[in-house]
């Protein structure tokens, strides 16, 4: 249970005590009046007994009726106000009878503040408190020519003194209805808040799920890109040179120049593809800087397909991110292998530009073109190579733009931010 489920517990069961008790206090204080009536005569006090408990007969059944059996009438402002002036009217008559309900002239207060309101309160406390004076005087047998100032005087502090108490009583249960009502606030909002903690709770399992299946789905994109970019065209390539070998069977030389060819690709391909699976960076880029690396590429690249490949550089040439300059590596390799699958070009020139927010690479070769727009129904690999760079471009907020015609060469431009070493990708 928290603290503020035991807070309104605590008020609940005080409440409920404290009912209990105003709802039978008159009886006890009517009791006690009557007793010390009847014991008057051991004092020689006159005893008015038929008046006395005939009206003690006629107040103990208006406070019944009114106060006990009907408290669903206690809301009724004017039957209320009746009640109290005809139980302030019995009292003020059994206290002119005799003082000693004095004692029971104390309920007045009470029922003043449960059953007025406003203003009407505080003429209550009044009347009770002359009434009350009667008593604290002796009984209206004081009430002769020399002590006749009494009763309004001890009236007038007997009014102020109760009505301090009463105000400070009524200050009291205004703060303790705020604080119940607060209590009643902060339950709300401990049940709203519970309520929302389970939906978000369902929610973040919801996301947990879905970041593993994004994870998963990542992860399995990764893999198909890095497989298209290193064994693909790795076993693209040894399969070229073991076709030029065969073909190149009458001159041993060319035979086995392709033939080491191929022995090269192979064992490259085993490295990207082991470091592929433990999901490390092309091992060009950990030998050196994205410009030595594309710059190596495209030689290896120049000198087993018997085309000329020129990179430059442009810009501040500067450390990036890895998966920037990966994603760059990777287009300037699937571009050549692109290159040397369908454009029978004699030249291709890479450009690569460092910008203060951005880094681009061109790709530009004079071989035979094609349509843009049917890019993905050309080649064995169904336009995966080109879908795949754009895949790894967007990735980073980048874009890739193709300029073909047939005929006219092709190039490629890729533009991605020039994200730093460090930097969030």
């Amino acid at each position: 249970m928290g603290v503020e489920a035991e807070l309104r517990a605590e008020f609940e069961r005080w409440e409920r005590k404290e009912t209990a008790v105003l709802k039978a206090l008159p009886y006890p204080l009517l009791a006690i009046s009557v007793v010390f009536t009847l014991l008057q005569p051991l004092w020689n006090a006159p005893l008015h007994l038929p008046e006395v408990l005939g009206l003690t007969v006629l107040l103990t059944a208006w406070v019944l009726w009114f106060h006990t059996f009907h408290p669903e009438s206690h809301g009724n402002s004017v039957r209320m106000g009746v009640y109290y002036a005809g139980l302030l009217t019995l009292t003020a008559g059994l206290v002119l009878l005799t003082p000693w309900f004095g004692f029971f002239a104390f309920i007045g207060y009470v029922h003043a503040f449960q059953h007025l309101k406003g203003r009407w309160r505080y003429v209550g406390v009044a009347v009770t408190s002359a009434v009350s004076a009667v008593s604290y005087v002796g009984g209206a047998d004081s009430f002769t020519a020399e002590e006749w100032w009494k009763w309004p005087a001890v009236s007038v502090v007997t009014t102020v003194l109760a009505t301090a108490a009463f105000y400070a009583d009524v200050m009291s249960d205004r703060r303790n209805h705020r604080q119940k009502r607060a209590l009643v606030e902060l339950h709300r909002a401990n049940t709203e808040l519970e309520r929302a903690l389970e939906e978000n709770a369902g929610l973040q399992a919801q996301l947990l799920v879905q970041a593993r299946e994004a994870g998963v789905l990542d992860e399995r994109q990764r893999m198909a890109r890095e497989i298209h970019d290193t064994l693909a065209q790795g076993l693209a390539g040894i399969l070229t040179q073991l076709q030029a070998a065969e073909q190149a069977s009458g001159e041993p030389a060319v035979s086995r120049r392709h033939l080491a060819n191929a022995v090269d690709l192979a064992r490259e391909s085993l490295t990207e593809a082991r470091r592929t699976v433990h999901a490390v960076g092309p091992s060009a880029l950990a030998r050196a800087r994205l410009p030595e690396a594309i710059g190596d590429v495209a030689r290896r690249w120049s000198e087993v397909n018997r085309v000329e490949a020129v990179l430059t550089t442009t810009g501040d040439a500067r450390p990036l991110h890895t998966d920037v300059e990966v994603a760059l590596l990777r287009t300037a390799q699937e571009a050549l292998a692109n290159v040397a699958k369908h454009a029978r070009a004699g030249r291709v020139a890479l450009t690569l530009s460092y910008m203060e927010d951005l880094v681009t690479l061109d790709v530009v070769d004079d071989g035979v073109g094609f349509v843009p727009g049917a890019e993905r129904s050309g080649g064995s690999d169904g336009g995966f190579g080109l879908a795949g760079m754009r895949q790894r471009v967007r990735l980073l907020a980048g874009r890739l733009d193709v300029e073909s015609e047939p005929g006219g060469g092709t190039a490629i431009t890729v533009t991605v931010p020039a994200i730093p070493v460090g930097g969030a990708s």
